[in-house]
């Protein structure tokens, strides 16, 4: 028992720490006004000169150091919300990892599609289930129980059903956006994972995400969990998911943790609309 405690202290220092290195990225976020995707963007004073140098900006005094907090501080509210959710498909990679004893390439799945000229583009999604790499027979057996369940929420045919081998899953933090572009990527992922025999599932771990999207891709045989906590409902709620089948309680660890996310986060607010902060 005090081995296994002593694991588990281990591991939540170490997931903890997953979430906390993608946040700590957005604290050093600069814009970079159109220059550009190389570099780390501009400071306060090459703003200003890039600025005072266009007539048209000037004649607005746009130049104005605190349009510079403002383009920073909405930049980096952007960068926040991503490197969030570039932190929650790391955790969930190692989560899985760990809970299902399975390998850094069991856990990773990509796909490539073809490209005019010839060239080709390889896609990936944030986390794979192959059944067979279940070592563990009783996990094993829940992990497909909820294949099966899912698949027929779904209304998946049966003989689509029994090719699946596993499941791949796309993360997100939120799903704010109704951009179909987005929307059409996911929904040929979808058809990418059914095609190589895997379940596609979406995990949300807030509850933000649009009603219409979240309707559109279950209609495309996506199964779409969103962060629900205490649903009692495996199908729909991320952390009842993550709980019962994958053997982990996520939801106990983001509230024991909340005080270092929420601490982070704070600071990271407070830098980036600083008027100061160059």
């Amino acid at each position: 028992m005090e081995t296994e405690d002593r694991t588990m202290d281990i591991r939540n220092g170490e997931y903890l720490d997953i979430l906390l290195d993608s946040i700590r990225i957005c604290a050093n976020y600069r814009p970079k006004f159109g220059q550009g995707s190389k570099g780390g963007g501009l400071t306060l004073e090459q703003f200003r000169s890039l600025y005072r140098g266009d007539a048209f900006y000037g004649w607005f005094g746009l130049d104005n150091p605190l349009m510079y907090s403002a383009h920073r501080a909405a930049g980096g509210m952007t960068s926040l919300y991503r490197q969030i959710g570039i932190g929650c498909e790391k955790l969930f990679r190692r989560v899985i990892q760990d809970s299902l004893d399975l390998s850094a390439d069991d856990v990773a799945w990509s796909y490539q599609v073809a490209l005019p000229g010839g060239r080709k583009r390889t896609l990936h999604l944030d986390g794979r289930v192959p059944l067979e790499k279940i070592r563990d027979e009783s996990k094993r057996n829940r992990f497909y129980r909820w294949m099966s369940q899912s698949a027929k929420m779904l209304d998946v045919d049966d003989k689509v059903f029994k090719s699946l081998t596993g499941a791949v899953f796309e993360v997100r933090q939120g799903y704010k956006s109704k951009d179909s572009k987005r929307q059409n990527a996911d929904i040929a992922n979808s058809a990418a994972a059914y095609a190589s025999g895997y379940f596609p599932s979406a995990m949300i771990f807030s509850t933000q995400i649009d009603g219409d999207v979240l309707t559109r891709y279950r209609a495309e045989k996506w199964s779409v969990m969103t962060g629900i906590a205490g649903a009692s409902d495996t199908l729909t709620s991320t952390y009842d998911f993550m709980r019962e089948v994958i053997g982990f309680d996520l939801a106990a660890f983001f509230q024991r943790n909340s005080s270092a996310l929420r601490g982070e986060t704070d600071a990271i607010v407070e830098t980036l609309i600083s008027p100061l902060s160059a």
